[in-house]
């Protein structure tokens, strides 16, 4: 019986959220806390999903993997991204997938029993899409699975999302990602240093990003105004991330340029524990901002190499800010074994 296993890493926004959704580039990074995708073929005909880490133990999805009426809405959402993966995938082939044994494990992108805003849905696409397609013998190249992999991730998120997690979780490294468009490989500077900070207990990606796009509603001409802002930064970045000091500095613009946003649409993306993060970073030559939608999960912060980013990150510590160990620029999906 072959056993097919296939990872993928998380990611973190460095800089250009928000802006990214209405076609701003952003910069991101892969990390290595990765998702693992686990396919057996099932001896009983049956498909079954095991995820763990989400409460959900050999869950019986039938011949065809199709969730049934017998679900909680509770289980149903859980199931959303597998459910997403398997159509787009099969929409893919002329012969369906025979049933598997699938196991999803995304516990390296929480601690203490919450998400670090790593961006695990958007990994375990990446990673199922892989498996699956191996199993079905249909080679995708690293541009389709991305394509197919992002279709699915909308999809389970109703059409939103800009796709660049998904991208980070394809292709690893760091990138420069515009919407739709296939990423731009970009060096890490070797006198830069960020930090992933846990700054909260989570926070609903959708619901900010709804507050946002409410408020765009409401105030188009505002709305408009605050998204020029960030475009024009997040636009300017892969240039400024060669030079240590220009990075700092549109960082700390950036962050400003999303507090600003957040005021007008009362979204919620920095809360009171990011702006404390932000005067103590600035207090030791850094930088905190927040990555990825805000309001909680994990933050960054940035210093130059060396002294600086040794004492901004015992200040952290010290703070009660929980610095997580996460390396930059890591390998994107993979098959294991």
């Amino acid at each position: 019986m072959q056993r097919i296993e296939v990872s993928a890493p998380g990611k973190l926004f460095l800089v250009g959220e928000y802006a990214v959704i209405d076609g701003a580039p952003a910069l991101l990074t892969a990390v290595d806390r990765r998702v693992r995708v686990g396919l057996t073929p099932a001896e009983d005909g049956h498909w079954r999903l095991h995820a763990a880490n989400l409460d959900i133990v050999d869950l019986d999805l039938g011949p065809h993997g199709v969730a049934d009426d017998s679900l909680t809405a509770e289980q149903a959402h859980k199931l959303r991204v597998f459910a997403a993966v398997r159509q787009v995938l099969f929409d893919q082939l002329e012969t369906p997938l025979a049933p598997q044994r699938v196991e999803i494990d995304s516990s390296d992108f929480a601690r203490d029993g919450y998400k670090l805003g790593l961006g695990s849905s958007a990994a375990v696409a990446a990673a199922l899409m892989q498996a699956l397609a191996i199993a079905a013998n249909l080679p995708l190249s690293r541009p389709r699975l991305c394509a197919l992999a992002i279709r699915a991730h909308r999809q389970a998120q109703d059409g939103a999302g800009s796709g660049g997690d998904v991208a980070a979780s394809v292709y690893g490294g760091v990138i420069r990602y515009v919407r739709d468009h296939a990423p731009q490989p970009l060096t890490w500077p070797g006198s830069l240093e960020g930090m992933a900070v846990v700054t909260g207990t989570g926070a609903s990606t959708a619901d900010l990003v709804a507050r946002v796009k409410a408020y765009g509603r409401l105030d188009p001409n505002g709305y408009a105004a605050d998204l020029a802002r960030l475009a024009w930064l997040a636009d300017t970045a892969q240039h400024a991330l060669s030079q240590t000091s220009r990075f700092l500095q549109l960082a700390k613009e950036y962050y400003e340029a999303l507090l600003a946003l957040d005021h007008h649409a009362g979204a919620g993306i920095i809360v009171q524990r990011h702006r404390t993060l932000h005067a103590l970073a600035a207090r030791h030559r850094g930088v905190f901002k927040t990555s990825g939608a805000g309001g909680g999960d994990v933050g960054l912060a940035f210093a130059r190499r060396g002294t600086d980013a040794d004492q901004l990150r015992a200040a952290l510590e010290n703070a009660g800010a929980h610095v997580v160990a996460l390396a930059f620029g890591a390998e994107g999906v993979r098959l294991e074994s």
